[in-house]
């Protein structure tokens, strides 16, 4: 064989090589847009068929939910199927407390001019058949949100793409969420991480510096206080009518007493001062539960504790009244009842 026909094959291998990379690498990668309405930040890493990553729901980059994904990529057709796995960070999530783990059905679309697309369908991970809205992701250069899968996405195509560095990875990146009493804050101490063994032709890359972990009790964010305390019920009124309004006074000397309120787990409110003049609020009948449970929770103890609250209920002619007391471990409670 001659010396260029030799050439010429070795020159077709590596193209080859380089193709089947290429495309592995095609879906690896940082994708942001929209699902369900929410902004959304995916990062995806393709491992053999499976994928794996990170899912951020934001509304801006200190407001967030981080899930771990898992998934799988068919190169024969291009669909791409991932689902939100596991809690993995819950930051100011204020604006997103009706986000729940969703599973995603998205096609892998290349129209030309580098530009990459996954659009498809979204639903419930509990509840695949309830199609609940669309995605609508194009893939990015740079992340919004930097974490410890930036390494493998940008040194996917020299040796980060081996099953081993990712599944080392997985595991720096997977801490699910602490519970209230078990949240802690982090110091970071870089340390070495030592690789795994490189494989035959494999391309020796060093690892990124992981955190030890220096437990540190935080203050708990209000969501956390209502989440972890116990929940009091101090009335049950009755509804009828089209609204309901309420008002909220302190009850005792004016001491700086301030407040939250939630409505059926979610926050309706925060930072209420409470003082001699009533802070109100007004709720449709319609728009209500058959059941429904309204807590105050003391976001301080003012400079009297308990933190004290007195409520007003007025539908129509008729009056409610109710003493709220709120404390480090209690929330006050009002439980609201269609007839």
């Amino acid at each position: 064989m001659s010396n260029t026909n030799s050439y010429r094959i070795a020159i077709a291998a590596l193209l080859c090589c380089f193709i089947s990379t290429l495309h592995a690498q095609q879906i690896t990668g940082v994708w942001k847009g929209e699902i369900n309405k929410k902004n959304v930040e995916l990062k995806i890493v393709q491992k053999g068929d499976s994928l794996t990553g990170s899912s951020y729901y934001y509304e801006s980059a200190s407001n967030y939910r981080r899930y771990s994904i898992k998934g799988y990529f068919d190169p024969n057709d291009n669909s791409v199927v991932w689902w939100d796995d596991q809690l993995i960070e819950d930051k100011g999530n204020r604006l997103l407390g009706n986000t729940n783990p969703l599973l995603s059905v998205a096609d892998f679309n290349c129209p030309g001019g580098g530009q990459m697309f996954l659009d498809g369908k979204t639903s419930p991970k509990e509840n695949p058949s309830n199609t609940k809205g669309t995605v609508a992701l194009t893939k990015v250069g740079v992340p919004s949100f930097p974490d410890e899968w930036d390494f493998v996405v940008d040194n996917y195509t020299i040796g980060a793409n081996d099953p081993d560095i990712i599944d080392s990875i997985f595991l720096i990146a997977f801490s699910p969420i602490k519970k209230p009493s078990e949240r802690i804050l982090f110091k970071d101490k870089p340390e070495s991480t030592p690789l795994p063994a490189p494989k035959p032709g494999m391309a020796v890359i060093p690892m990124p510096e992981t955190r030890s972990v220096t437990p540190e009790i935080g203050p708990l964010t209000i969501e956390e206080k209502f989440t972890s305390r116990q929940k009091i019920i101090a009335k049950e009124i009755s509804l009828e009518g089209d609204s309901i309004e309420l008002r909220f006074y302190d009850n005792a000397e004016i001491d700086g007493d301030s407040i939250s309120l939630f409505l059926n787990d979610k926050m309706l409110f925060t930072h209420i001062r409470l003082t001699d003049k009533a802070y109100t609020i007004k709720l449709s009948v319609n728009d209500l539960n058959d059941s429904n449970d309204l807590t105050m929770v003391a976001e301080n103890l003012g400079s009297i504790p308990p933190n004290t609250s007195y409520m007003v209920a007025i539908m129509g002619d008729k009056r409610y009244e109710a003493q709220l007391a709120s404390t480090e471990n209690s929330s006050a409670m009002i439980r609201l009842r269609k007839q």
